[in-house]
């Protein structure tokens, strides 16, 4: 489902954020990516999605080699994966509903089916009453559970997730990851991102621990 062989990617300056970095990932198989802040793992997952390329070695994702893939093959590729951001990407001008909306709309879905997909993905996360808030008048927890079905409302085989739990107290975070759970139980590939150790120890999974760009053995 994911592969990397001796990746490396190094960034304008000659800062290697990621050094040889060889692993697999199975289809419907749930990974933590461990490590400090500045480790790697953002880096990591935007290799994933192709937001970032490799210097060297390949990233291949569903068989196919990200940094051959040209411009006009990235929808497709991303149209497999959801993507939750450690900054939200929420637009603030625009209500719940359409902020999981936008997806769907770029990729050109019937109106129809998507209000029925919106509504799903949003009753999902727990916040189909919530439809027409706007951002800034949810929680924390709330704007994070909204960031997720924007990224599963396209019913993605391949879910991203940086430190989706990173601002939240206990209890948000719990609520957080028993969603992430509910996906891998339906056969979604599952990589998040933690520094959280009561997540790790609640939701015992493999774990790929990185240190100053490198893979921990």
């Amino acid at each position: 489902m994911i592969k990397f062989n001796q990746v490396y990617k190094r960034y304008p300056g000659g800062y290697e954020a990621l050094k040889n970095l060889s692993f697999e990932i199975a289809e419907g198989e749930m990974v933590f990516l461990t490590g400090h802040s500045g480790a790697g793992k953002s880096t990591l997952l935007k290799l994933i999605a192709a937001i970032e390329r490799p210097n060297s070695g390949s990233v291949v994702v569903k068989g196919q080699n990200t940094k051959s893939l040209k411009s006009g093959a990235l929808p497709y590729l991303r149209r497999n994966l959801g993507l939750v951001f450690q900054d939200h990407k929420l637009l603030f001008d625009r209500n719940a509903f359409d902020n999981v909306m936008l997806p769907l709309q770029i990729c050109g879905f019937d109106h129809r089916e998507s209000a029925k997909r919106v509504r799903a993905a949003l009753d999902k996360v727990g916040l189909l009453k919530r439809e027409k808030a706007n951002p800034i008048a949810l929680s924390g927890g709330e704007q994070q559970r909204l960031c997720i079905a924007r990224a599963i409302v396209n019913r993605p085989t391949i879910l991203l997730a940086d430190e989706p739990t990173g601002n939240l107290d206990a209890e948000y975070s719990g609520e957080i990851m028993h969603i992430f759970k509910s996906f891998h139980q339906v056969g979604v590939t599952l990589l998040i991102s933690t520094h959280d150790e009561a997540v790790l120890r609640q939701f015992p999974a493999r774990a790929l621990a990185l240190k100053h760009g490198e893979l921990q053995t």
